[in-house]
């Protein structure tokens, strides 16, 4: 498409090649001999029978099919077949993604195949419109989605139609009311589309599940949740699995880890948070040197591989935050109970040990797994009212946690950190879940102590990780690590428009010259208007994380 054809002439083969490049140039178009003729080099009778041959040829070849009395068409076997999926879809038409196409194609619902949204297809390119829309048909559908969708009931006498919240199903799904005699108006329901037959003003659906009644908080966030095909509970044969963990300490096990239950150690996490997984100690082991530990909860212990949980896990892949909740990626029997560093209880964990001296440099260190007794639950306020009067409980221990993370955090930035400060917004809500008041999250020093040493302990953990000792000398060795590739020049050029537009200029363009740079602006503009805009863009503007065994680094950290 849009390739320049081969000249027309009265030769064969230029002939041939001239009446090739029409069918591909025009792949839905239908052509007759006399057409083809002409419009190759001369439609008098010896142009019309060399035409008529090399059509004919083109036949037996399976390039070209005869789809009315003398009319030709380029055969769909020819026409370039991609693999793709359906990403949205109307009573008219469809569109399908496909990787290897710069954009969608279009498709309408006669050329449809029967497709739904989310189907995997096989699609032809049949034709690029005028205004460059790629036009085809799906020839097969190669596997079904199973996705569902999230609608509100609206019930007439004999029949149930779901107006689904997602823009990508621009229908109604009808249900049958005999079906589902409990379904009622206003309902919030999870339905899956079985069937839409040519023909069919709108697709049929089964109910999968019935969520609330619509603009209830409680079936809004489920429905959230199962929009995106997220969890919103555990199945009975998980919960039973997390009950059945036994959570002993046993004398055997504690002889396996590192005895850490004598040092002062403490938590320090949002004022609602409910699962605390991790914890800081600290103890003076000498005038000026301190044994600072990042304890981690150890999940292993209690979680195995091939077991229900661990599944489960698996297939969740992380927790989920909300505006009112979290759906987390462990059972409550785990997340807040047993892997849960509570105080007052000793709990399993994996720990960073580090020595160090009052300059906050690293003397030695230890990574293993540990057993750990917090001696107090703080919150963020309440850390951070201790940095700031000195006054408290455990308020040594805190101050000089506070002043080693300061001495972290001020070699970060000497060796090239990016200090990225937005405002994060909050909500507060009433017993229904109802928003009624909004509020701006600040980051103080209480969040940059654990920020600091949670930075140390992944740091220094994958420093360990990526190399051995091999005769003295250091030698790589295979690991996954998430990397920060350097920011594009093509990305810190429309920042640089960006900030410039508010007066504000940018002027690197790579290596650490960009940190220095981008401190410099985003310290100008605190408390200007644009801030987080800027802060925004300039977030956006780096390289986005990936998961490599290069260890090319981790940029702007």
């Amino acid at each position: 498409m849009g390739k320049k054809r081969n000249k027309r002439g009265n030769n064969r083969d230029e002939r041939a090649s001239f009446i090739v490049d029409m069918f591909r140039e025009f792949p839905d178009n239908k052509f007759s001999l006399k057409h083809l003729a002409a419009a190759s080099g001369g439609a008098d009778r010896d142009g019309r029978t060399m035409t008529f041959a090399i059509v004919r040829q083109l036949i037996e070849d399976g390039f070209v099919e005869e789809v009315a009395r003398s009319k030709y068409r380029l055969s769909r076997s020819a026409m370039p077949r991609y693999t793709g999926v359906v990403t949205s879809i109307t009573p008219s038409s469809l569109y399908v993604s496909v990787e290897e196409l710069e954009s969608d194609v279009f498709v309408s619902r006669r050329n449809g195949c029967g497709a739904l949204d989310g189907d995997s297809v096989e699609v032809v390119v049949a034709r690029r419109s005028r205004d460059g829309v790629l036009e085809g048909t799906i020839v097969a559908v190669t596997e079904r989605s199973t996705k569902p969708y999230i609608g509100t009931a609206q019930l007439t006498a004999n029949s149930i139609f779901v107006t689904p919240d997602s823009r990508r199903l621009a229908t109604d799904i009808y249900l049958s009311r005999k079906r589902y005699p409990e379904v009622e108006d206003g309902d919030k329901l999870l339905v899956r589309i079985i069937d839409w037959a040519e023909g069919d003003r709108l697709p049929e659906g089964e109910l999968v599940e019935s969520l609330g009644k619509a603009g209830d908080n409680d079936t809004e966030m489920h429905a959230i949740l199962a929009e995106f095909d997220l969890p919103y509970h555990f199945d009975e044969d998980v919960i039973r699995a997390a009950e059945s963990i036994s959570g002993e300490i046993t004398e055997e096990e504690i002889s396996r880890r590192r005895d850490m239950r004598d040092r002062v150690t403490f938590t320090i996490d949002p004022a609602d948070a409910k699962d605390f997984d991790d914890a800081l100690s600290i103890t003076e082991q000498e005038q000026g040197v301190w044994e600072v530990g990042v304890h981690i909860a150890d999940v292993t212990y209690y979680v195995t591989p091939g077991s229900v949980v661990n599944n489960e896990a698996l297939e969740r892949a992380t927790s989920v935050y909300l505006v009112d909740r979290t759906v987390p990626m462990l059972p409550e029997r785990l997340c807040n109970d047993l892997c849960s560093l509570r105080p007052h209880e000793d709990k399993f964990c994996f720990s960073a040990i580090f020595k160090m001296n009052e300059n906050g440099e690293i003397l030695d260190e230890w990574f293993g797994r540990t057993i750990i007794h917090s001696n107090r639950r703080f919150t963020y306020e309440e850390a951070q009212e201790v940095i700031e009067t000195g006054v408290g409980e455990y308020n040594s221990e805190i101050i000089i946690l506070h002043t080693l993370a300061q001495q972290l955090r001020a070699a970060r930035f000497k060796s090239g950190a990016i200090a990225f400060a937005r405002d994060e917004v909050r909500f507060i809500l009433d017993e229904k879940g109802r928003p009624t008041g909004v509020y701006t999250k600040v980051q103080k020093e209480a969040n940059q102590l654990i920020e600091e040493f949670m930075l140390l302990a992944n740091r220094r953990v994958a420093e360990y990780c990526a190399y051995r000792m091999s005769n003295g000398r250091r030698v790589p060795r295979p690991m996954v690590f998430r990397v920060h590739d350097e920011p594009s020049e093509d990305k810190l050029s429309r920042f640089r428009e960006f900030a410039l537009r508010f007066g504000h200029y940018f002027k690197a363009s790579k290596g650490r010259a960009v940190a220095k740079e981008m401190n410099k602006l985003l310290n100008s503009i605190a408390g200007h208007a644009e801030s987080n805009a800027i802060t925004s863009l300039a977030v956006r503007s780096m390289a986005k994380a990936v998961y490599t065994t290069d260890n090319i680094g981790h940029y702007g950290l």
